[in-house]
């Protein structure tokens, strides 16, 4: 991997190390990707893991979010700190939780989202693992099961440098989150939370990126249209890193930036990410609903009016593509049921198969595939049985002939 120094990075002893990349992103390793598909708009060393710092929460936010809807816990239930949740270094961010202290899930979850409070992240992972380390456990058995074969956790809050993931994975896990729990956003997108009535000042969230903060003299300059979440993260070992999104129309993206020079370097360099994807991209749908596939028309079927039926693409399949370009789409499969499998009565809208696209990405060269049910586009009734006997008579004649010609 080339790097360059820029300059002195308190994360790493004497120097701060940059990956070149054509965007001039000052970051070790970053990423781009659209929300819903997963596809990546943009790369920086994306695929080597990392010390992500904070943004290791995210896996701890998802399994909260999954023990809820589960019904194994609610946002209601009061959780009890314990001494491992009292005990975390005091430099660290944090609620000052004492031992003993009870708070609802809610409350420990806004801390958790909003202040990145290590005390409160330890105090729910102890509530669903018994220990930090039994919950740690959990999130690698949920990294593996989703498909994160770069991420290993050591602990629930970040603040273990052996913990690593690569932004690739990060992104394709934070994707993940919103799409499964959508009420993530409402936590990570709260401006501020006074987690306790005593408190004279309420807990503001360390994403200064957040729309909302678009009125508020400190933060106005880092603040982006369209964001709302997700966690930032700053340990020794990894610097200063974000995981973002944000939403236009019907576009969101994801980012992130590992090992940036400072807390606002950070915003900046994920700024310049999200320029170049609401800039130059959009979604253009590349195969309408109900599209006929030119090589599978239709589809045999047994015992019924007809022989075959037509059959269409169930729904529209799109693609994020540069901005006043014509994508290059081809069908790279089809796949049907065997002959046997669909007898009739059929009804309209019946999936019969799958057809998957492949959009070929003209700056990286990688084919982005998506699959789409074929359906039944018409009814096919029942043969009756007289029709079925003169059918199987009339290939049997037709057998017989057959044999007759070929004596000759």
């Amino acid at each position: 991997m080339l790097t360059t120094t820029i300059g002195s990075h308190a994360a790493h002893a004497d120097e701060y190390i940059v990956t070149p990349n054509p965007l001039g992103l000052e970051v070790r390793s970053a990423v781009l990707i659209d929300a819903d598909t997963g596809q990546v708009l943009y790369s920086v060393d994306a695929d080597t893991p990392h010390p992500p710092a904070s943004m290791t929460k995210l896996m701890t936010e998802y399994l909260v979010l999954e023990e809820i809807s589960a019904g194994r816990l609610k946002m209601t239930d009061m959780v009890t700190a314990t001494k491992e949740a009292a005990s975390i270094p005091p430099d660290g961010s944090q609620i000052y939780l004492a031992e003993g202290d009870q708070h609802t899930v809610k409350d420990l979850y806004m801390a958790m989202a909003v202040q990145s409070a290590n005390d409160a992240t330890i105090a729910l992972a102890d509530r669903i693992g018994g220990t930090e380390q039994g919950f740690v456990q959990k999130m690698n058995e949920t990294a593996k099961s989703l498909g994160l074969k770069t991420a290993h956790f050591t602990s629930a809050t970040g603040l273990a440098d052996d913990t690593v993931i690569s932004a690739g994975d990060l992104a394709r896990f934070a994707s993940i989150l919103i799409k499964k729990h959508p009420e993530f956003l409402e936590f990570s997108s709260t401006p501020s939370y006074k987690f306790r009535e005593r408190d004279k000042t309420p807990m503001i969230n360390l994403n200064w990126m957040l729309e909302t903060n678009k009125d508020i003299p400190n933060f106005k300059q880092y603040a982006y249209p369209g964001v709302d979440g997700m966690k930032t993260g700053y340990i020794g070992a990894a610097g200063y890193c974000f995981t973002g999104t944000a939403k236009r129309g019907d576009l969101r993206l994801i980012t992130v930036v590992m090992d940036t020079k400072s807390k606002s370097a950070r915003f900046i360099q994920t700024a310049k990410l999200f320029d170049y994807g609401f800039d130059n991209f959009e979604k253009k749908t590349v195969v309408a609903p109900k599209s006929v596939v030119e090589t599978n028309k239709t589809v045999k079927i047994k015992k019924g009016v007809s022989k075959e039926v037509p059959i269409v693409t169930a729904n529209d399949i799109s693609f994020l593509v540069k901005k006043n370009t014509t994508p290059n789409v081809s069908v790279s499969s089809v796949k049907l049921k065997s002959d046997g499998e669909l007898v009739a009565p059929i009804k309209s809208g019946t999936v019969v198969g799958t057809a998957t696209y492949a959009y070929k990405d003209p700056d990286t060269g990688k084919a982005i595939e998506k699959t789409v049910n074929l359906v039944t586009s018409e009814d096919v009734k029942k043969a009756s049985w007289w029709r079925l006997m003169f059918r199987s008579l009339g290939g049997f004649i037709s057998d017989i002939f057959k044999g007759i010609i070929n004596l000759f």
